[in-house]
């Protein structure tokens, strides 16, 4: 149920593969219905306020956040912030983490020991919203320096089908193996960019229907760009590495003092890192809901700073398409 080993060859040349079918509509269902809940509870304390006078119950899942961008651009972005990269810990996200045609492609990857990061994100690309399109970058442009030479693997996974209309992926093949481009903060809507002068040529599109996955590198540049379509274009992305790859597991924030060195720490210090598969130690496993959202949410207020960097938090800085 892995990559074949066409598909691994694919992604060791370009940088990217693409598998479709991997998540059913049933699948994505308890998630989105956990998103639909988190979305009325942001809605809901905006009527309390006065901040909005009606939340669009009645749209479906992939029009409400456009008709409510639409009546009230202010009110949108409060409840856009609410969910938006990690904030989501609710029902589905650990069960899409832990989804078994995933886990087994990712194993094709990197090996039966696979470790997890909270570096999980949830977009919601509605029209008209800023935020909503990222600019050219690599993952590993977020990560600790140390990590460069690391695979991270990320899982971009459509919620509904990703087209050039609305906003769909790009990637540029095989240049994942030439390194890190540097990166310039104060890119669109704040994230990081790589110049348009350092950007290798050969973008190309990803259209793939909703339940697809795109496998990519840490070091494979990515966009993407707006949403000209009437509907959102949900998404969300997962990443993976195995065991050699620094993390957090096993460690509580507090072990990051100041005099740590930076090349003892995880790649990325503000997030969670937990055991998704260890075939010689399964009690180390994440099965727990619970136990899950707790960790994400104890590193996330942490505030790791890094010693040399003046470490800033993830999620203020990162951007997946």
């Amino acid at each position: 149920m892995g990559l074949t080993e066409q598909k691994l060859q694919q992604f060791g040349k370009l940088g990217y593969v693409v598998k479709e079918g991997i998540y059913g509509s049933d699948d994505l269902q308890l998630l989105k219905d956990g998103l639909t809940g988190a979305i009325q509870v942001k809605c809901d304390q905006l009527i309390e306020r006065g901040e909005l006078d009606r939340d669009f119950a009645e749209e479906s899942f992939e029009t409400r956040l456009a008709e409510l961008h639409r009546h009230n651009p202010e009110a949108a972005t409060a409840v856009l912030m609410s969910i938006w990269s990690g904030r989501f810990h609710g029902p589905g996200i650990l069960k899409a983490l832990r989804h078994q045609p995933l886990i087994d492609c990712i194993e094709t990857i990197i090996g039966p020991d696979i470790v997890a990061t909270s570096i999980y994100r949830i977009r919601a690309k509605v029209p008209g919203f800023l935020r909503g399109e990222v600019p050219w970058h690599q993952d590993a442009g977020y990560s600790m320096p140390h990590c460069y030479r690391d695979l991270m693997v990320t899982c971009w996974v459509p919620l509904v089908d990703a087209t050039l209309d609305n906003g769909c992926l790009w990637v540029i093949p095989k240049v994942q193996d030439e390194g890190i481009i540097q990166h310039y903060t104060g890119g669109h809507a704040g994230f990081l960019e790589i110049a348009p002068e350092d950007l290798p040529d050969g973008a190309v599109p990803v259209e793939i229907p909703a339940g697809a996955v795109l496998f990519m590198t840490g070091m494979t540049p990515h966009a993407s760009f707006e949403n000209k379509t009437d509907i959102v274009r949900w998404s969300m992305d997962l990443r993976y590495q195995d065991f050699s790859v620094p993390s957090n597991v096993g460690e509580i924030p507090e072990d990051y003092t100041p005099e740590r060195e930076e090349v003892t720490m995880a790649c990325h210090p503000n997030e969670a890192y937990f055991v998704i598969q260890d075939r010689n130690n399964p009690e180390r496993e994440m099965h727990d809901p619970d136990e899950f959202a707790r960790l994400r949410q104890e590193w996330d207020d942490a505030r790791i700073k890094s010693p040399g960097r003046g470490w800033t938090p993830l999620e203020e800085r990162a951007g997946q398409g």
